[in-house]
């Protein structure tokens, strides 16, 4: 009781130590679901019509761009510029396909299954033309029956991947390229059903088709007085800023940015070798020089020099080296090494030793049987015992199904194989045995632990091929150089902290202060500088103004400073932007002079009173109202003109001066003369959808604008 009587004196008390762990308890459980929140945001790559799309799912995407990328280029691994032209174009395939399908989903529009297997069966989309697989071994175009042949077997070594892990592998790899073509047809064919629609709502009719005959086919010659605005002083000019305010209301819509951009002043450095790193690097190449000559075999020092040409020791074609290095293999006699050589191009130092040149088939169409035993004793003898069943007329198919493989007929070209950064033994014999094998011939081969027993069946498109031994490497700068660059520059930009002092004192330290413009978050460089998404994102999350921190950027040879020097926001830019302004003063120069010219041609009536105004006379033949004239004497193509000349009658002077793009003119209508060619209402119909199409053309980029499309990609790639 006296516990009860001390908690009711203490009970408010209470009630407020137990409502703020309560409170506590609350935001605590809300700072933790903001946090996430944030987390999660930042893990958005970007955004269309609302919806939001991981890093995760976004990468996802461009990993099976990739692949599909490899398979159509034959390369292993993609380089930089390819791979950003992949997230581009898996970026710009997304957002589209995103607009497309919600468009599509207003309509009802679809593509059935139905639709597509008919696509597959007619197999004369582009898409299935540029496939190189599934073709009619007679035809050599896209066979939806070979197709099913493969997914067939791909379901029968599904179910059992463990007879044979590296043909399951290749398996997967084309169904997983298959199962992207047939995702893009559908995507493609929904995007083709979409713009077919919005085709057939363009309408014409025979009134419009006559007036378009009569535009296009009714030629005037006329006596042209021009009077070019360049003729008048830009300083006898008086301009206002009153003029300019009017102007830019006016022609305000120019001026409209559908995505934030910003204007950057930067210092780039880039660290180049000096003349003792120059040195060092002519004798380094003296000595590899001596030991290829002296090399019956290049391998080892062609690897010891740590070459950016791999030797592969098999003959490829001209396309697998630099440009440099190809332009001289067919000077070089087999056995010889050239001389050490600088490239400008790529700024390297060059040896060339030509091993060998073979003419050879670029395309070879072989079939393979791979045998695997417990000894390499046991599979020789399966090999032997496979090669003189085929040789005594056993059906090859037949005798590789029972080995648990298709015995399929498939093609290898030169692409395939000679862009590969190594070769091992194994893949050197087997790749020289289906160049140099002749067609129909048997070969077996010992790989590995294993035996393979391989035919060659046609050899097509016999090309020079080279086997060449290539040091290349850079001229590239010591760390000694690249310290002393480093530390003076970083000295300039800690002694100027204020951007309008680092910009101003640039130029007395020998720095070059350059300008970029309009940076969006689509680009995945500054400046074209490799390795500066770090800089990006900063010029992205920085105030007017600011200066960066120090970039060592590039390919491990830039310094890199920035100052922000303007924000575009999303909207439209304001008169105080000098752009802008420029236009807009353009405008309301010619606007002036054009009232200063109209002012002195008042009352001239004929084309002798405008010479003696000063006007530029000649004549000018073929005018039509379709087509805009272009005009000698001020250098410009002008549609006003033509239009005014279609409405005046033959003999007729103009009714007023004519204002255009480059000056002021006054013109006499000496004939009009219609051109022979017969009217044809249905095919002037049909010009006039085109051409209303052409005018609505621009269809895609009101979509994409009204998607509200964000584009985080600079914060992960």
């Amino acid at each position: 009781m006296a516990a009860l009587g001390t908690i009711r004196k203490r009970g408010v008390i209470l009630v407020c130590i137990i409502s703020f762990g309560l409170f506590a308890f609350i935001a605590e459980e809300a700072f933790r679901s903001c946090d996430s929140a944030k987390n999660n945001e930042r893990q958005q790559i970007g955004e269309v019509l609302g919806e939001k799309i991981s890093v995760q799912d976004f990468q996802k995407l461009v990993d099976e761009y990739t692949e599909v990328a490899k398979l159509q280029l034959g390369k292993e691994n993609l380089d930089e510029a390819e791979m950003n032209q992949v997230k581009d174009m898996v970026w710009n395939s997304y957002v589209q396909n995103q607009i497309i399908a919600e468009e599509a989903s207003k309509l009802g529009l679809t593509v059935t299954d139905g639709e597509l297997q008919d696509i597959l069966k007619t197999g004369t989309n582009p898409m299935l033309m540029q496939i190189n697989l599934f073709k009619n071994p007679q035809t050599g175009r896209f066979d939806a029956s070979e197709l099913q042949k493969f997914l067939a077997e791909y379901n029968a070594q599904k179910a059992n991947p463990s007879a044979n892990p590296q043909l399951m592998d290749q398996y997967t790899k084309i169904f997983n390229y298959w199962s992207f073509i047939e995702k893009t047809l559908r995507q493609q064919t929904l995007a083709q059903k979409y713009q077919s629609l919005w085709a057939h709502c363009f309408l014409s009719n025979p009134v419009e088709a006559k007036m378009a005959f009569k535009e296009e086919n009714e030629e005037s010659q006329i006596q042209l007085a021009a009077f070019p605005y360049s003729d008048i002083q830009d300083d006898k000019v008086k301009i206002s800023e009153s003029d300019l305010k009017a102007k830019y209301d006016e022609i305000k819509a120019r001026f409209k940015q559908p995505v934030e951009s910003r204007d950057i002043k930067f210092v780039d450095i880039e660290v180049q070798a000096s003349n003792a790193d120059h040195a060092a690097l002519n004798k380094e190449f003296a000595g590899y020089h001596s030991q290829l000559a002296a090399a019956a075999d290049p391998t080892e020092v062609v690897r010891k020099s740590a070459s950016t040409i791999a030797y592969l020791g098999i003959p490829v074609s001209k396309d697998a080296f630099p440009r440099d290095i190809a332009a001289q293999l067919d000077s070089m006699a087999v056995g010889s090494t050239s001389a050490v050589k600088a490239n400008a191009g790529d700024n390297t130092l060059n040896i060339v030793k030509l091993v060998a040149k073979q003419e050879l088939p670029d395309s070879v169409q072989y079939r393979v049987i791979q045998v695997a035993a417990n000894s390499v004793a046991e599979a020789k003898t399966k090999a032997d015992s496979i090669q003189g069943a085929i040789a005594g007329g056993a059906d090859f198919e037949a005798i590789a199904k029972k080995y648990g493989q298709t015995g399929d007929k498939a093609w290898m070209t030169t692409k395939q194989y000679e862009y590969a950064q190594s070769m091992d033994k194994d893949n050197k014999i087997f790749i020289n045995t289906l160049n140099t094998a002749a067609v129909n011939s048997l070969n077996q081969l010992q790989l590995g632990q294993g035996y393979v027993v391989l035919q060659v069946l046609d050899r097509k498109a016999m090309v020079s091929k080279y086997t060449a031994a290539v040091i290349k490497k850079p001229i590239d700068f010591s760390q000694g150089t690249y310290r002393t660059a480093y530390n003076k520059f970083s000295s300039f930009v800690s002694a100027n902290p204020k951007s309008e002092d680092l910009l101003k004192n640039a130029a007395k330290e020998g720095y070059k202060v350059q300008d970029l413009k309009d940076i969006t978050t689509s680009v995945h460089y500054v400046a074209n500088i490799h390795s500066t998404r770090e800089a990006l994102k900063w010029i992205f999350d920085s105030k007017e103004g600011e200066i960066s921190p120090l970039y060592e950027c590039g390919d491990n040879n830039h310094l890199l400073v920035v100052v922000l020097d303007k924000i575009h926001h999303i909207g439209y830019r304001d008169l105080n932007d000098a752009v802008v302004k420029e236009t807009v003063k353009a405008e309301v120069l010619k606007d002036k002079k054009a009232e200063m010219i109209e002012a002195k041609l008042n009352g001239v009536k004929n084309i002798a009173a405008a010479k003696a105004k000063g006007g530029k006379v000649s004549s000018v033949n073929q005018i039509t109202f379709s087509a805009p004239v272009f005009i000698a004497a001020t250098g410009a193509s002008e549609p006003a003109l033509s239009g005014a000349v279609a409405g005046t009658k033959k003999g007729a002077f103009s009714a007023h001066a004519v204002k255009g793009n480059a000056g002021v003119y006054l013109f006499q209508v000496t004939n009009k003369a219609n051109r022979p060619v017969k009217f044809d209402d249905k095919t002037y119909q049909q010009k006039c959808r085109q051409k209303a199409m052409q005018y609505a053309g621009n269809f895609m980029n009101e979509l994409y604008l009204n998607a509200h499309v964000v584009d985080n990609r600079y914060l992960f790639f």
